[in-house]
């Protein structure tokens, strides 16, 4: 029978504030409102592209809630499995963009948010998972609170026992927990992945892997977890708006690196969840070949494209990956 879903996610929303013009938060007379989340934008993407996306969350009763629900559908996402709590709040957080020499910083303020209080408990996780074909959470997630890492582990156990892939995205934040609590719980979700996504820098900080060669990192991790493939994003910084950006992933035997993109940042929030949400296409709709090449070009594009959510179409995709150029469209 045919699952009625091809991805499910679990995670946080939060209200993203930013003030425009390059503006410090001191000086900010206004803030853009916008929704960002590491698993909703991996739903939002994958719906973009043309694939059935779920995401699971907990959401305040109120405005804010009501708003981020409505964005999620606005991309065809489907929420249905939302838990609506009251007396709790959504998560904030606040961008500055920068520009040479002073970089882009993020400033939180999410604790005590809704989805800190889930529990494994609070979903059907067997009955979700017999509808969906994959299903992914980043190390964001478990970082939130003690019952959301347990929360977590539980979903992807679930997933597993249900016939689901399991795809997992380091996603290390080190405003969020350390990197001994990190190593800790992102170990053992290990037990249950399919398919890891990171880079380089947060393998070092959660998993202790270093190597001369980033395709080495890759390697031991596939070797370590007994995963199907591992996929790392590269990204070179020589300046604030300008960066080059590629990926390259491992299964099996193979290695399959994706082209080098420079590209000029309009808005890199998001990028990383872009990549995965192009590579999780690719590695649906036909091979790990075509999600590295896929989701590389996907995050790309998405740097030129402001808030969290990818605007983007499969047709742009496709037309860059078959090396489109920069005159304009007519």
């Amino acid at each position: 029978m045919t699952r009625p879903l091809d991805i499910i996610t679990l995670g946080e929303a939060m209200i993203r504030l930013s003030p425009p013009g390059f503006q410090r938060l001191e000086q900010a007379t206004t803030l853009e409102v916008r929704i960002g989340g590491a698993e909703l934008n991996v739903a939002v993407d994958v719906a973009r592209l043309g694939l059935r996306a779920a995401w699971l969350s907990k959401l305040p009763d109120n405005a804010l809630g009501r708003m981020t629900a409505n964005k999620a559908r606005e991309h065809g996402v489907d929420v249905s499995h939302v838990i609506w709590t009251k007396g709790e709040r959504m998560g904030l957080y606040f961008v500055e963009f920068g520009a040479q020499p002073r970089a882009s910083s993020v400033l939180y303020d999410r604790a005590g948010s809704a989805i800190a209080s889930l529990k494994p408990s609070d979903f059907d996780w067997p009955a979700i998972f017999s509808q969906g074909r994959l299903f992914h959470v980043s190390g964001i997630t478990p970082a939130l609170s003690s019952p959301c890492a347990e929360a977590a582990l539980a979903a992807s156990r679930a997933a597993k026992e249900a016939g689901c892939i399991v795809s997992v995205d380091v996603n290390y934040r080190a405003k969020l927990w350390s990197e001994t609590d990190a190593n800790r719980v992102m170990t053992a979700l290990m037990a249950h992945t399919d398919v890891l996504i990171t880079t380089e820098e947060d393998t070092q900080k959660v998993f202790r892997i270093e190597a001369p060669d980033y395709r080495e990192v890759a390697r031991e991790l596939q070797r370590r977890f007994s995963l199907q493939a591992v996929a790392i994003t590269l990204r070179e910084t020589p300046s604030v708006l300008r960066n080059t950006w590629s990926a390259f992933a491992v299964a099996g035997d193979e290695l399959y690196e994706a082209p080098v993109y420079e590209v000029e940042i309009v808005d890199r929030l998001g990028a990383g969840d872009a990549f995965t949400a192009g590579f999780l296409w690719g590695y649906l709709q036909d091979s790990v070949a075509k999600g590295v090449a896929y989701g590389t070009a996907y995050s790309a594009l998405k740097h030129s494209i402001p808030g969290d959510f990818h605007w983007g179409t499969l047709g742009e995709v496709e037309a860059l990956v078959k090396g489109g150029g920069l005159r304009i469209e007519r």
